[in-house]
């Protein structure tokens, strides 16, 4: 029965050795430093770019120096101060030709046609408004890491108030999927799932500073961390780390991703960079 026990052990054991080896990001390439500390990537398909955010400056402040970059897929930046005049944007999501922005406490919509600001909604009470996801049916939801509560937006632009929970320490990753909101708490590394009856489950748990969230195959996840990693959770919950600059001081922030790819984009935030990799597994 020892010597059944341990031919098991050891099974189990190159079974979880082969699982952590089949996951990996492999650099492609990163842009120059131009960009101007870059917090979010949003990957617009249909006109095959990508997007940037760049706060210009702290995070928390109101200060105008906030632009939006057009970046190619292999890198070169189209238009770097692309459209300006915000505050500290952060997460986009894009809805029939607008993307949608937060901007500390409003979100900014954009017309992707001219580049020009067409809206900006004000949210009662918001503070540090930080990710962005849309659903199918084009509703917007922002997260605001200071208050604890993911506001939501509908087809007329009002913002209303759509979950709130004391369980949040500093919320921030959003990611809608079908009636489901998967949730990122940046404070103490919580991934939650959030149904459509806002029942609120803890799902797995990656590492303090938790960011972007990323839908990479069917109930498969990657997960960015401030800090400067990046994480795969599998569809049971099991996260596993696929990426670590922390000693390069290279900060992981919000992710963009390209599915026909496979290619992560990873904003470095401090390091003024977005860094492709591709993911295999």
């Amino acid at each position: 029965m020892h010597m059944n026990k341990l031919i098991l052990f050891v099974i189990i054991l190159l079974n979880t050795l082969g699982y952590a080896e089949a996951q990996k990001l492999t650099l492609k390439w990163k842009t120059d430093s131009l960009l101007r500390t870059p917090e979010s990537v949003y990957y617009d398909g249909k006109a095959n770019i990508l997007y940037v955010s760049n706060i210009d400056g702290k995070s928390g402040e109101k200060d105008g120096n906030g632009f939006i970059t057009k970046l190619r897929l292999d890198g070169k930046i189209e238009t770097l101060q692309w459209v300006t005049g915000l505050d500290a944007p952060k997460g986009m999501g894009l809805v029939k030709g607008k993307l949608y922005v937060a901007d500390l406490s409003k979100v900014a919509v954009i017309d992707i046609a001219t580049g020009r600001i067409d809206n900006s909604i004000e949210i009662e009470g918001a503070q540090f408004l930080n990710d962005i996801t849309v659903d199918k049916k084009g509703n917007v939801y922002v997260s605001d890491s200071a208050t604890g509560k993911i506001h939501l937006i509908k087809g007329d632009d009002k913002a209303e108030l759509y979950f709130e929970s004391k369980a949040f320490t500093r919320i921030n990753g959003l990611l809608a999927i079908d009636d489901m909101l998967y949730v990122a708490d940046a404070g103490n590394g919580a991934n939650y799932k959030l149904s459509k009856n806002k029942e609120l489950n803890k799902f797995t748990e990656t590492s303090q500073g938790a960011d972007g969230i990323l839908l990479v195959g069917k109930d498969e996840y990657i997960v960015s961390s401030w800090p400067g990693e990046v994480y795969y959770v599998n569809a049971e919950g099991k996260a596993q780390k696929l990426l670590d600059t922390k000693e390069q001081k290279l900060n992981s922030a919000d992710l963009g991703y390209h599915p026909a790819t496979k290619t992560v984009f990873v904003p470095t935030f401090n390091g003024n960079t977005v860094m492709a990799y591709e993911w295999s597994k």
